[in-house]
């Protein structure tokens, strides 16, 4: 191997440890501080990196902060989509999506501090790509479901967005608890939409 690809190779396990240190710093300080009280400065002193290093990964706050919620949004979508892809029954694909949200919620604790402590950020970012993609993901099953006869006949972007409102909004209000009750959340979701969606089928049956 080449001096250079050497070289290159080295440069790129730098930057990939510095964006992660970076990163996790990020993650302590929002869940810690919140988003409004937090600096870039405070990100940088929870690591050994030079102050100017983080403007080489990350334009400002915002950026970072996009950019934590992205590494937890992809692991609970990729949870998400295997609960709905896996469900044999309605009350499975709603209820096995809305337990592996709560859980994930519980059992990532920087996560669950996060969205205690920067509810307002997240809830503004809701429609920006990085939360946004898990409701088109919603969307995508919901659609698919109806298609395959599985999910009766209704507005499929109305129920993701009312599906996913819910799972924010209650995941608020458990992280508030104390303790947190992630099967008490599933359970409520869940049947607050099966009998919604019983309502709705038998809206379009009787309109058929």
């Amino acid at each position: 191997m080449s001096s250079a690809s050497l070289a290159g190779g080295k440069r790129a396990r730098t930057k990939a440890h510095n964006r992660a240190a970076i990163l996790a710093a990020a993650r302590l300080v929002f869940a810690q501080r919140g988003y409004d009280a937090a600096g870039v400065r405070d990100v940088i002193r929870r690591t050994q990196l030079a102050p100017g290093t983080f403007y080489n990964y990350f334009p400002d706050k915002e950026s970072v902060f996009r950019a934590v919620l992205d590494e937890s949004a992809q692991e609970v979508r990729r949870r998400l989509r295997a609960s709905r892809g896996g469900a044999k029954t309605l009350e499975g694909f709603v209820g096995d999506a809305y337990r592996a949200w709560f859980q994930f919620l519980v059992e990532d604790q920087l996560m669950f501090d996060l969205l205690q402590r920067n509810a307002g950020t997240i809830r503004a970012l809701f429609g920006d790509p990085v939360l946004g993609a898990g409701v088109q993901d919603l969307l995508e099953d919901l659609q698919a479901a109806i298609s395959r006869g599985e999910l009766p006949p209704f507005d499929a972007d109305y129920m993701a967005g009312a599906m996913a409102g819910v799972a924010l909004e209650v995941g608020v209000r458990m992280a508030e608890r104390n303790p947190p009750d992630p099967a008490g959340a599933a359970r409520f979701a869940t049947e607050l939409f099966l009998g919604g969606i019983g309502r709705l089928g038998q809206a379009a049956a009787d309109r058929g």
